[in-house]
């Protein structure tokens, strides 16, 4: 099969490391990918929402799958885009409608579904600019901590936890008034705190079927011992060993299976991958939040412990025969630790020189590069994330230890990162 996969994060190096290892991948083409993913097939200079050009691309090298990586692409239809080609209407896309990345691309959205289909989540409320006094005197009136959302995308970063009453009433303002995160933020989600310990599970469905992949849990704060502003995530690890098979069968019974049927039922089209963004409270799962896709950097994670062939399972996903796979999973423990640029998550500056990834890495070790290109000569940095190492363990302490030892290679200017991943559980 000649396969394209869409994205250019660590995320999509986990991906394209996986898939190209498959017998049934005759081809692997990322799009635009960095330098990570061309070790393991072609880069392609093509923007993941330049839906005509990956068109045109698609019936030049005859691809027969495309896997979507990122969000974006997703919540603006690409499956749709697609499917309504005639001439690439036979393309296997793994990744929602636009209708099933709604669950990602509308935090209210996400929410009512919920309510629908009697799946555990946080109390909430809505509110627009049309109702802002409300959400004043409702925000007035709620218990501390209070959570508010973005409703719309905004990079992993548009979800506060407001400590006090005045961080709540400006973060609302900011979000609604001022904008700060943009047309994400016309609409804000008010909800309520609920307190426990979060863990990310992950399924591939195709809407009436589906599979469970190894759980992880992500460590989202810039600081140690989880403080400082939010990012897109600075390691993780799995499994994750409080999600024992009780938890996970209540995951499974409560979470996951009415999710399914709710997409079943709704007649939403649902072919790839559901993030579950979960909180364990008093021994019971509940939602904080669903992906339309994988998360990063649970993928560096999840991806590697993963020992089924990832196209196979893609090829059951669309023709049905989901219910028929087993998954097979490396027992060892992995962890992750993200490697990012300084003042991430705030400002940062690019174009730093990175020594040390050409090395010999260790054997049970796997980088994957993020935010990182090539000028030709040397690798520079491009991003706030800039890459990941993973390391596998017989437990979660000496993967974490491996992958922080593996790190004292690597250096470029203001580089940072943490070295507490999977603290609680070493």
């Amino acid at each position: 099969m000649n396969i394209l996969l869409l994205g250019s994060g660590g995320r999509e190096h986990a991906l394209a490391w996986k898939i190209s290892q498959s017998a049934l991948c005759d081809s692997l083409y990322i799009a635009p990918g960095n330098p990570g993913t061309a070790t393991c097939g072609t880069n392609v200079s093509l923007s993941v929402n330049q839906f005509d050009a990956i068109v045109s691309f698609c019936l030049e090298k005859q691809i027969d799958m495309i896997v979507v990586g990122p969000e974006d692409p997703l919540v603006n239809g690409i499956y749709d885009y697609i499917k309504s080609n005639a001439k690439t209407s036979q393309i296997i896309v793994v990744g929602p409608s636009k209708q099933g990345a709604m669950l990602e691309g509308s935090k209210a959205y996400a929410k009512a579904f919920m309510q629908r289909h009697s799946i555990p989540t946080a109390s909430y409320k809505e509110f627009t600019k049309e109702n802002y006094n409300e959400g004043l005197e409702y925000i007035g009136a709620h218990t501390l901590p209070v959570v508010l959302k973005a409703d719309g995308l905004a990079a992993g970063k548009g979800v506060v936890i407001a400590l006090t009453r005045e961080e709540a009433l400006q973060t609302f303002s900011s979000m609604l008034i001022s904008s700060q995160f943009g047309s994400a933020g016309d609409k804000v989600v008010v909800e309520e705190f609920l307190s426990g310990v979060e863990l990310s599970v992950f399924a591939l469905t195709n809407g009436d079927q589906f599979v469970l992949l190894p759980e992880a849990k992500d460590y989202k704060r810039i600081g140690e011992g989880d403080t400082g502003p939010n990012t897109g995530g600075m390691g993780a690890v799995s499994p994750v060993p409080f999600a024992d098979e009780a938890f996970m069968k209540k995951v499974i019974q409560k979470v996951v299976e009415p999710t399914i049927r709710g997409l079943r039922e709704e007649r939403i089209v649902y072919k790839g991958f559901v993030f579950f963004g979960l909180i364990k409270v008093n021994n019971e799962p509940y939602v904080i939040e669903y992906n339309c896709r994988m998360g990063d950097p649970e993928t560096e994670v999840v991806i590697p412990r993963l020992q089924s062939d990832m196209v196979e399972l893609f090829l059951a996903m669309e023709y049905g025969k989901l219910n028929q796979q087993d998954i097979h999973t490396d027992p060892r423990s992995a962890a992750t630790v993200v490697v990012v640029s300084g003042g991430y998550p705030g400002d940062f500056e690019k174009g730093k020189v990175v020594h040390g990834m050409d090395r010999t890495w260790g054997k049970d070790t796997l980088p994957f590069y993020a935010g990182v290109q090539s000028n030709g000569q040397e690798l520079i940095t491009s991003g706030g994330r800039v890459f990941a190492v993973t390391s596998f363990g017989s437990n979660l302490g000496e993967a974490v230890e491996k992958s922080l030892m593996e790190i004292e290679h690597i250096r470029f200017e203001k580089m940072s990162f943490r070295k507490d991943i999977g603290y609680e559980f070493r």
